[in-house]
């Protein structure tokens, strides 16, 4: 039988005040190679390879198996060749990527023939939320929602070529888990208004390149807060400022840093890397760019 490859991007979601909204593509990738086989074969290789199971409780199978669940149908076995790139635990949409993966999976081997948008509320209805599956689906930058109907809303931006993005990775995971048991249950009507505030300010500022608003635009009230406890030298990071620096926010969940620069400045982004240091952990730089579209397929022989 042929082999079917699916690249898949890692993701930032929350992007400063946009908590389960905005998510960021980024050019670090998920590659998996499947196909129909005798029996489940699973083969992990690259970052964390040890992380990742071989066995039936495999993310990516296990979210295939819901798809076909959901559709009423068997999914035969498969030889899953996996090549992660992507950190895992790191706040860097790990599981996002290989849930997309799942449903692409399901889409190819039980000949689906869904379309993209099909493809993300799928994967949004599994998430349970839009923000990193809509990156990894669409790429660039996204804005999205799951309306009333079940139906993911989203739309996409670019990072205007004037900016750069860059991940600083500490040497320890924050499981979501966690980072989401530190939230509160309820907000109040004031960080709320600050939020939306910043929010509308982060997607204006980002379409206009309106450069001194970015400092501004990704504050955050909702998430970091609560979160930088968890996190190591944070609190400084959120506050500092630099020549050339638009600004930082947590990756995600945790505990990796989203570094925005301007063009020519990024020895900035080396900053970050010190204070985690000065907090007691290593970290590395990852220079990635923002892919203008989502995961690929590809049928080889």
């Amino acid at each position: 039988m042929s082999w079917t490859e699916a690249r898949i991007p890692a993701t930032s979601a929350n992007l400063g005040p946009g908590f389960d909204a905005l998510g960021m593509a980024l050019s670090i990738y998920l590659e998996c190679r499947f196909r129909p086989h005798r029996e489940l074969v699973i083969r992990p290789a690259g970052r964390n390879a040890d992380m990742i199971s071989t066995g039936q409780d495999n993310l990516i199978w296990q979210t295939a198996l819901n798809v076909a669940q959901s559709m009423c149908r068997p999914l035969p076995p498969v030889e899953l060749l996996i090549q992660n790139n992507i950190p895992i635990g790191k706040g860097l949409g790990s599981s996002a990527a290989a849930l997309v993966a799942g449903v692409v999976l399901a889409d190819e081997v039980l000949g689906l023939n869904w379309d993209r948008h099909k493809i993300l509320d799928e994967a949004a209805r599994i998430e349970g939320h839009p923000d990193n599956v809509s990156a990894c689906v669409l790429g660039s930058i996204v804005a999205s929602a799951i309306d009333e109907d079940g139906v993911t809303r989203a739309v996409r931006m670019q990072l205007p070529a004037l900016y750069g993005v860059a991940i600083v990775v500490p040497d320890f995971i924050l499981p979501t888990s966690k980072a989401r048991a530190a939230l509160p249950d309820f907000y109040s009507r004031s960080d709320a208004v600050f939020n939306i505030q910043r929010s509308a300010l982060l997607i204006a500022a980002m379409l206009t390149r309106t450069t001194d608003a970015f400092h501004t635009a990704l504050q955050d009230r909702l998430h970091q807060p609560y979160r930088q406890h968890l996190v190591p030298g944070l609190p400084e990071m959120l506050k500092f400022k630099a020549p050339g620096l638009l600004g930082c926010a947590l990756s995600g969940a945790g505990p990796s840093v989203l570094v925005f620069y301007e063009r020519g400045h990024q020895d900035v982004v080396e900053c970050f890397r010190e204070i985690f240091a000065r907090a007691g952990h290593a970290s590395e730089i990852l220079w990635a760019h923002i892919p203008d579209h989502g995961y690929d397929v590809m049928h080889a022989l």
